[in-house]
């Protein structure tokens, strides 16, 4: 799929279970902490290499990841993104970015 797509998906994804997301636990799990489930789905996903922080800028209660949503777009399935979406990771479309509030 096209980022453009990957984005109509999210979103799609985010409106169709926002609700119930907020409350379960997520399926897929890597750890017991949502932030880092979210870390490590992304890591399964697109593997970086050794010069790679999945983190590129913060503020207050709101994080980016360096993902390339391109990239991503390729390679991510729905229930995938359910998951992230169910671990606070959103698109933050201004920028075309994932986020994820702390």
């Amino acid at each position: 799929m096209t980022t453009e797509q990957l984005i109509e998906l999210w979103n799609q994804c985010d409106n169709e279970h926002w609700s119930e997301l907020n409350r379960r636990e997520p399926k897929l799990k890597f750890s017991k902490r949502r932030d880092l489930n979210a870390f490590l789905l992304l890591e399964s996903i697109l593997p970086g290499t050794k010069d790679y922080d999945m983190v590129i800028s913060a503020e207050h209660d709101q994080i980016w990841l360096d993902i390339n949503l391109e990239k991503l777009a390729k390679k991510i399935t729905r229930e995938q993104i359910v998951e992230l979406i169910c671990c606070g990771v959103f698109i933050d479309e201004d920028i075309k970015m994932l986020s994820l509030n702390v």
